[in-house]
């Protein structure tokens, strides 16, 4: 379903990507692993279309992406749920939610039936609501674009514990339904759970990938390249 190959990026003279590689299948959970500055964000906004690569490439469903402006990579069935959630803080629950919708199988009530705390707050104000609604805001949202790709950057970042559950739960009954998820997150323990495959970044490349058994029995891997 997307294929990344070879791919740079820079922010003025400061290159950031050096050749990252990686690939989702339809159905698939992955993830993007690494510490902080090591070029996961990077690679999603370039992927995205937010960056202009430098050089390589990026294909999604068998088409070249790479380089289009960013609604154009929107329609063509990427949905991004960003770091930091970015949703309009003046606009109610709902219409954040049907801002960007298109026609799918997402609708809104499919959406509340997958976050009924959404529902419950459905007239409240973007900026009302805690930092877990509003990531669940910004999922929903996104899933109500009808992605083939639903892209998350930092999932589960400053959340409290219960919350967490709570997105993972989500992401796990959306594999299940077939929906392809790429992942960037700091909670390898929950990520092993639910992704197919795991890419470990470092210093704008991958250095590492595989499965989650085999990251979960390396714990030196797990130091050298994800520890604090």
């Amino acid at each position: 379903m997307l294929e990344v190959k070879g791919l740079q990026a820079a922010y003025g003279d400061s290159q950031v990507l050096f050749g990252m590689d990686l690939a989702v299948e339809a159905g698939q959970v992955v993830t993007l692993l690494g510490r902080n500055g090591m070029g996961k964000t990077t690679t999603i906004h370039t992927i995205m279309g937010i960056v202009r690569p430098k050089g390589g490439e990026v294909r999604f469903s068998g088409k070249a992406i790479h380089g289009q402006p960013a609604y154009k990579v929107a329609r063509s069935g990427l949905g991004l749920v960003p770091e930091g959630r970015q949703i309009f803080p003046n606009l109610t629950v709902e219409e954040n939610l049907v801002a960007t919708a298109t026609k799918g199988e997402w609708t809104l009530r499919r959406v509340y039936e997958l976050f009924p705390r959404l529902s419950e707050r459905r007239s409240n104000l973007g900026n009302r609501l805690s930092g877990g609604e509003q990531q669940m805001l910004a999922i929903g949202r996104a899933l109500l674009t009808n992605p083939k790709l639903l892209i998350l950057d930092e999932a589960t970042e400053g959340l409290a514990p219960l919350i967490r559950i709570e997105i993972w739960r989500c992401l796990a009954a959306l594999k299940k339904q077939g929906q392809a998820i790429l992942v960037v997150d700091k909670n390898v323990d929950a990520l092993i759970e639910i992704a197919d495959r795991h890419f470990i970044v470092e210093k704008g490349r991958v250095v590492w990938q595989g499965d989650g058994d085999t990251l979960s029995a390396d714990p030196d891997l797990r130091h050298r390249y994800l520890g604090v």
